[in-house]
C-alpha cells in the first residue's frame, strides 16, 4: 500500500500453520467492511512447522500483508515489539495468531477509540474457553496485579488490544512486559477502557504462549513494572525508605542491648556489668548487619538518583507527556 494506513494489525505467530489462513480471511473480511486502509503484520516467532510458508502464500496474494520472520523463537513480547517497530499507522491492534480472538470485535473497539475519550482499548474475555483451574488462576493473578499496580483490569492475558501508535513510541518492551502494556501506558497518563470481547476455541494446534511455566517470569516482570510505575523517576524514595527502616531497626536493637548492659551495671555493680556480655550475642550482630545494609541501601539510592539524571539528560528523555495543546 502506497499511502500510510490508518490501522496496523500485529499478529505474533508460533507454529500456527492451521490457523493462519482462516484468521487472515476473517481479518480481511472485517477490515473491508470497515472501509479503512490497513496493513496486517505477521511476525513468525521462529516457527518449526510450515507457518512461514503459509504466510508467504498470503503475502503473495495480498500486498497489504507484511511478514517478519525471526531467526529463532524470541517470545511473544519480542514479536509484538518487532511489529510495533514495523507499523506505519495511526492506530495499532494486537491479536493472537491462534484464532481465539474474534476479529468481529475490532469495529467495536475502533469505535470506542475514535470517540476521542480513550487512547487505549483492551479486551476482556468474559466467556473464556479454558479449563476452570486456568480461569481461576488467571482471575486471582489479575486481582493481585490490579491491587499492586492500582489499575483495575479483569483480563491482562487477552492479546486483543487497540491503541494509538504514539503511545508505543514511549514504551520499550522486553521480558514478558507485553502483558503489562496497559500499566506501562497508564504511567504516561493514557486513558484506558476495557470492553467485553468474544473468546473462541482454537481450530488447530495447542497453546504455546499461555503456559503456566512462564509464571515466574511474569512475576519478576510484575515487580519491574511496579517499580517503574512507582519509583522509576525517584529511586531514593524506595532505597531511602528501606535504608531508614534497616538503620533505625539496627540502632534500636543495638541501643536496647547497650542499655540492658549498663542497666545491669547500675543495679548489680561492676561485676554484673562485665557478666552481661553482648559481644557474642546474635542480636548485636543483627543490629550491626542492619546498620550496614541501611548504609548500602542509602548509597544505592544515591547511585539510582545519579543514573536517572544521566538517563534523562543524556538521552533528552521527557519527564512529561502532553496529550493536547491549544494555542
Amino acid at each position: 500500500m502506497d499511502n500510510q494506513p490508518i490501522l496496523s494489525i500485529i499478529v505474533p505467530v508460533f507454529n500456527e500453520q492451521g490457523n493462519l489462513s482462516p484468521l487472515y480471511t476473517e481479518l480481511k473480511g472485517v477490515l473491508q467492511k470497515m472501509d479503512i486502509s490497513y496493513e496486517i503484520i505477521f511476525i513468525d516467532d521462529g516457527s518449526t512447522d510450515n507457518s512461514f510458508q503459509e504466510l508467504s502464500k498470503i503475502h503473495a496474494d495480498d500486498k497489504s500483508v507484511k511478514v517478519i520472520q525471526f531467526r529463532r523463537n524470541f517470545g511473544q513480547t519480542a514479536a509484538f515489539a518487532a511489529g510495533f517497530d514495523a507499523a506505519r499507522s495511526e492506530f495499532i491492534l494486537t491479536i493472537d495468531g491462534d484464532g481465539q480472538n474474534d476479529p468481529n470485535d475490532i469495529p467495536t473497539m475502533m469505535n470506542a477509540l475514535q470517540d476521542g475519550n480513550y487512547d487505549f482499548v483492551t479486551g476482556w474475555r468474559i466467556n473464556r474457553k479454558e479449563p476452570f483451574i486456568r480461569r481461576l488462576f488467571s482471575k486471582t493473578a489479575n486481582k493481585i496485579i490490579s491491587r499492586i499496580t492500582h489499575l483495575e483490569i479483569h483480563d491482562r492475558g487477552c492479546s486483543l488490544k487497540l491503541f494509538k501508535s504514539e503511545i508505543i513510541n514511549n514504551i520499550r518492551l522486553y521480558g514478558q512486559l507485553h502483558r503489562f502494556l496497559p500499566e506501562l501506558a497508564s504511567a504516561i497518563g493514557v486513558k484506558l477502557i476495557e470492553i467485553p470481547v468474544n473468546d473462541r476455541t482454537r481450530i488447530s494446534g495447542k497453546s504455546k504462549y499461555g503456559s503456566i511455566s512462564r509464571t515466574p517470569r511474569v512475576v519478576l516482570d510484575l515487580i519491574t513494572v511496579s517499580y517503574l510505575l512507582t519509583f522509576f523517576t525517584s529511586p531514593m524514595r524506595l532505597f531511602g525508605s528501606l535504608a531508614l527502616v534497616c538503620s533505625i531497626s539496627g540502632f534500636v536493637i543495638g541501643g536496647i542491648m547497650a542499655f540492658l548492659k549498663f542497666y545491669q551495671g547500675i543495679i548489680g555493680g561492676w561485676e554484673a556489668f562485665h557478666a552481661y556480655e553482648i559481644g557474642n550475642r546474635p542480636l548485636l550482630l543483627l543490629a550491626i548487619l542492619l546498620i550496614v545494609i541501611g548504609v548500602q541501601l542509602l548509597m544505592m539510592g544515591f547511585l539510582g538518583e545519579m543514573i536517572m539524571r544521566i538517563y534523562y539528560e543524556s538521552s533528552d528523555k521527557p519527564t512529561y507527556y502532553i496529550r493536547e495543546t491549544l494555542d
